[in-house]
Order: structure tokens, then sequence, then C-alpha cells
């Protein structure tokens, strides 16, 4: 998702005369796209443009400017903090308002200090740049297609609905437009992307309401595209007819990220989850059950707080049952302004170490 977002970027800048750069010592706009996940990942950030911060100094000396900008999650979340921890900083944008690049940049480049976060939830879609067919070319075979953006689940751990919004889908004659493009352009693969995709649905072509599973099967039949993909899914979203997709789908891959976070119920509850490790493994049943060979992968967070040993074993029992084609293993990392980070019986770092590399070995024994 952030290497589409960059996508977004470097389009809405292509006609301001951008192009993209490998080297960062010939950029005249440096844009760091950023996550807020983790703590790491945001703490990332400001080591960078300490870095950066030195190189557009130098460049000031050899009277060349280089504008700084932040952009993604960590812009929403932070805003005009970003600017005051780094006033190197020329701009910050949010995630919705890429759009407004050009214009920000004209007023950056006027020596104006820039915080551009406010964005209208309705207008999410509107304005999503439409790269020339060339640059669709140059891009190749495969390509992200956004159809949803936003969150309301609210897991005690999770920042995103605070930085990307609540739960938005995008209209279905918007998708199949843009992937009838993509396929016109060469592009075979196509993944639809959300933060929580499978919570997609709109009114369809035929003034049905339309779930995931029913836009997959009309994409399918659209010529040129001999693969579909999505990420990321919730266990709650995934309903009769996504399942059936993946069976009756030559051209849905036998693949699927399926989060769960922990094989605790009690811990579960205590993320807000709303489903129970049992209500997970019966519908990964379900879901093999239409699909023999799909490989899934899954995310995990060990050491949320309260998490005893009895806790983080039923995790790994978990793992066991399911065994994962891959999977994305993290330490819980408290996140300013979540419920979580507020919980009492914070488990020490060194148990979160130790369970980590646990875990990731128990996911490993599941390859062999």
């Amino acid at each position: 998702m952030n290497v589409y977002d960059s996508q977004r970027m470097t389009d809405a800048l292509a006609a301001d005369g951008y192009v993209a750069t490998d080297a960062i010592g010939e950029a005249d706009l440096v844009l760091l796209n950023t996550c807020h996940i983790r703590e790491k990942a945001a703490e990332k950030v400001y080591s960078e443009l300490g870095r950066i911060r030195e190189m557009k100094a130098e460049r000031a000396h050899a009277g060349r400017e280089m504008l700084i900008g932040v952009a993604g999650c960590v812009a929403q979340a932070e805003g005009a903090e970003i600017i005051r921890r780094s006033p190197a900083v020329d701009l910050v944008i949010g995630p919705q308002t890429y759009h407004r690049l050009p214009d920000v940049l004209a007023r950056a480049r006027g020596g104006e200090k820039i915080v551009e976060t406010d964005y209208a939830i309705e207008d999410k879609f509107e304005h999503l740049p439409q790269p020339k067919r060339a640059e669709i070319i140059r891009r190749g075979v495969t390509a992200f297609l956004t159809v949803q953006e936003g969150c309301d689940k609210f897991c005690t751990f999770c920042v995103v609905p605070y930085t990307r919004g609540s739960e938005v889908s995008r209209p279905v004659a918007q998708i199949v437009a843009e992937a009838e493009r993509l396929a016109q352009a060469g592009v075979r693969e196509v993944t639809l992307l959300g933060q929580n995709v499978n919570a997609w649905h709109g009114e369809g072509e035929n003034g049905e309401e339309w779930g995931l599973g029913r836009l997959l099967f009309r994409l399918a039949e659209i010529p040129g595209l001999a693969r579909l993909r999505y990420t990321t899914s919730h266990p709650r979203d995934m309903d009769d007819e996504l399942i059936a997709a993946h069976r009756d789908l030559p051209a849905l891959m036998p693949y699927l990220h399926l989060p769960v976070q922990s094989g605790s119920d009690r811990i579960l509850k205590a993320m807000n989850r709303r489903h129970t490790a049992k209500d997970y493994l019966t519908l990964l049943d379900r879901i093999r059950a239409a699909r023999s060979d799909i490989a899934l992968s899954g995310d995990f967070i060990v050491g949320f707080p309260g998490e005893t040993d009895a806790d983080f074993e039923a995790t790994m029992d978990l793992v066991r049952q399911v065994n994962y084609a891959s999977a994305f293993s993290f330490k819980y990392s408290p996140r300013p302004g979540t419920p979580g980070a507020e919980m009492a019986d914070h488990v020490p770092e060194a148990v979160k170490d130790a369970r980590l590399q646990r875990l990731q070995a128990r996911v490993l024994d599941g390859f062999r």
C-alpha cells in the first residue's frame, strides 16, 4: 500500500514537471512516505530527516534548493509536530491530500511551511491521479488498484482508524474503469488494496449491493486480466461469496493474507478483534474446503499488554494448526492515542524478544 501511495505522489507530481530519481543527492524534492503502525517505523522518520537535513544544508551552500516533505500516516498523525521537531521540513502532507501536492509545493518554494492533512471523507476517491499509458507500461504487468480505505474495527493496538479514517468503499464504476484501462495498457495482474479490503461494498452495475466477491467476479471478465489478488483482509468480513470466488475464479490467485494477531481468546478480546481462535480456525476450514491448495499468511503480535505464557502458547498452538505459508510477526508497540497504550501489565521487552524468536522459529518449522 505504501508503494501504491508513492506511485500516486509520483503521478501527481509528474504534471508539475518532476521525475523520479534513484540518487537522493540529485533530488530537488525528497518525500518520505511514512508508516505509523509501529513506534520503530515512526521514529526512523526523524533519524532519516536528520540525515537529509545535512544534505539540504550542503546543497544550499552550493546554491541549489532541496525541499523536504513528510507524507503518509506519520504526517497525518503528527502534523505540525514534525516541523517543530525537524525545522528543515518544508511540508507535511497526509495520504488523502496527495492531489494537492503541486499547489503545496508552489507555496513551499515561496518559503511557507505547510501542513496539509485535512480532507473530506467523501472526497477520498475523487482525486486519484490517472497515470499516462506510457507510465503504466513502464511499471510492468502488475499493478495496484485501490478499492477501499480506512477501518472501522478499532482494534485496541491499531492507529489506522485515526490516521486513515473510517471505512470508505470506492464506487464500482471507478474500479472497473481503472481495471479496464490497466488491462488495455498491458497489465495482467491486479492487486486490490484496502486497509480492510474485504469490507468493500457498493452498488453494482445491476443496481444490487455488491461485496468484494461479486466485484472479483466482475473484474475477472475484463479481457487481458489473468490474475487477481487482494490485501489486507479481516476475518469478520470473509463472506460466502468471497469464499466462492476463491473456489470458482481461476484468475483469483490461491493466496490469502488473513491476520489473526493472537491465538488466545482472552487477548483477542482485549485487542477488540471480536472473533475467537475457534472462529478463525473454522473460517480457515471453510476456505480450504473451497480451495484446497490455498496458501495462507497471517499477522501476529506478541507481548500485547497482559499476555501470559499461557496466552502465548495458545498462539503457538494456532500457528501449528494452520501451517502458514508465510507470516508477519511483531512485538507489541504502544501507539499514542490507542486504548492498548493505556492498558496495565505491559510485557517486558526481554519477554517480547524471547516470544518473538520462538514464534518465528515455529513459523519456519512449518515451511520445512
